[in-house]
């Protein structure tokens, strides 16, 4: 099958099967992809912070009150502070780390996974050391018998919309197109749509770059350039991801897809956008580190403009 961009790969109809699936990581991202998952299956999710896994399994609490506050967990959700729990009972683990935490996770859950399972990274970025994608990192560290057992979620898709069940479309890429479909099955339901490909290049690159151009747009923003300013940002700052893209040996199409337009649009324009975020307070006139200490959850963008900066050179 080729490469082709996440429009031409739809399931038409919805899996009713159960099965069990463990997310590794407890951020708002982690959460919610848990608090979705856990809606049609057996779901634990894995959390290094105590406060996060007591809150989440207090009947009274029954919230990610650190990361994802004002939504509440479905029965079928539980926390755990043991990376073994969510990993070795399940068919799916989700990777929901932040990219420079990839390397040190993925290096203590291979000593816990089977050949049978499969990993999805959904993850946003490019490593700031080594320049490589999540992709890179995972088939580095990971025993060969597992590289065909890797998938990529990505796409417009903003933790607390997932956690309330708003409308949602992502894409699953995985170089096995048969793995791919498994977890599309598995994830998908009437209000969260996976579209799949096998050009695991172009999601995770459309993921991470789109971040930078956030920070931009926001500092237009921040300047107060108004929505002439932003469109010729966002629409410029396309053509400038699918060049570097296709140069990094992904498929042109697929950053017109959910992974890469979608992600940008909706990055670029929506106010729970931490990197526009990030780029409104800098055109406002903060620092940057002032505005990184100030935020719980990571910003990927602020990484991944140094380290596409060197990959553009």
């Amino acid at each position: 099958m080729s490469a082709a961009h996440d429009n031409h790969h739809e399931n038409s109809s919805l899996s009713k099967e159960r099965t069990k699936i463990g997310v590794i990581g407890g951020g708002a991202w982690g959460t919610a992809l848990a608090m979705h998952a856990s809606l049609r299956h057996d779901t634990v999710v894995y959390a290094r912070e105590t406060e996060v896994v007591e809150a989440i399994n207090d009947p009274s609490i029954r919230e990610n009150t650190t990361f994802l506050k004002g939504y509440k967990v479905p029965e079928g959700l539980r926390a755990t502070n043991s990376m073994a729990e969510a990993v070795q009972r399940s068919e799916i683990i989700l990777m929901v780390v932040p990219t420079q935490f990839v390397a040190r996770t993925m290096t203590d859950m291979a000593k816990l996974l089977q050949p049978h399972q499969i990993v999805v990274s959904c993850t946003k970025g490019i490593s700031v050391d080594s320049l490589e994608t999540v992709n890179q990192i995972l088939t580095r560290v990971l025993p060969e018998a597992l590289h065909t057992r890797l998938a990529y979620l990505s796409g417009p898709s903003f933790a607390a919309e997932v956690a309330n069940g708003n409308p949602t479309a992502v894409t699953i890429a995985s170089k096995d197109d048969e793995v791919a479909s498994r977890v599309q099955d598995l994830l998908s339901t009437n209000r969260f749509r996976c579209y799949r490909t096998t050009d695991v290049q172009g999601v995770e690159l459309g993921g991470a770059l789109k971040n930078v151009l956030a920070i931009g747009c926001g500092i237009s923003d921040g300047l107060g350039f108004g929505c002439n300013g932003r469109a010729a940002l966002i629409t410029r700052g396309l053509a400038e991801m699918t060049r570097l893209a296709v140069a990094l040996g992904a498929h042109p199409l697929t950053m017109q897809g959910l992974a890469g337009m979608g992600d940008l649009v909706l990055t670029c324009t929506g106010d729970l956008s931490r990197n526009r975020t990030v780029g409104i307070r800098l055109g406002k006139g903060e620092q940057l580190k002032d505005i990184i200490d100030s935020m719980k959850a990571v910003a990927e963008g602020v990484l991944t403009s140094k380290s596409t900066h060197q990959l553009a050179k």
